[in-house]
């Protein structure tokens, strides 16, 4: 009797931990999950210590962020590159469906860019070093990934203001930035 009371114990906490699994796995590819943001693109909003190694942890809303009128300008989001869609970036809303663009030309071919319906027009905090729709034009809703929410690591930033970018980032546009479809009609 001692060997399987031995024994017992460890299946229980074992099969405790396998019923999590399942738990686990849709809790974060489909509501929350932690991602590291990697590159300069969205400094100083992320990694503002671009000459230390650390990288910031941030969380991602996963749900309702390819609803249509789910993100508003100003949100930060992760979505796959329409250039290469194994790459994952992120950057900031800066226009909506309907909005019109002033590009910072070159490198996009027109001055005024048209954001298409269920389209995004977005933007790295950092502009010198972004590749963004400035390259690439607006981006698909679809391709969006989620919705960055809050930085969790390093400790010192945890909490940090995303949805305004930092006191020397690029802030959402004004209105004379960009001007809704109706100012023309």
């Amino acid at each position: 009797m001692s060997y399987f009371s031995g024994i017992y114990p460890g299946l229980r906490t074992g099969l405790i931990t396998l019923s999590w699994l399942p738990v686990v796995y849709t809790f974060s590819n489909h509501v929350y999950q932690p991602c590291q943001i990697s590159g300069m693109s969205m400094t100083p909003t992320f990694n503002p210590g671009v000459a230390t190694t650390e990288k910031d942890i941030a969380i991602v809303q996963k749900f309702n962020v390819r609803r249509p009128n789910s993100l508003v300008r100003g949100d930060v989001v992760m979505f796959r590159s329409p250039q290469n869609p194994e790459k994952l970036l992120t950057k900031r809303v800066v226009g909506l469906q309907g909005d019109e663009i002033l590009a910072k030309s070159p490198p996009y071919p027109k001055k005024v860019a048209k954001v298409p319906r269920n389209h995004l027009w977005v933007e790295g905090d950092n502009a010198f070093h972004s590749i963004d729709s400035n390259n690439f034009g607006p981006i698909s809703q679809a391709l969006v990934t989620g919705k960055v929410v809050a930085i969790v690591y390093p400790f010192s930033r945890f909490g940090a203001d995303i949805r305004r970018g930092g006191r020397d980032a690029r802030k959402p546009p004004d209105k004379e930035d960009v001007r809704s479809l109706d100012d023309f009609e």
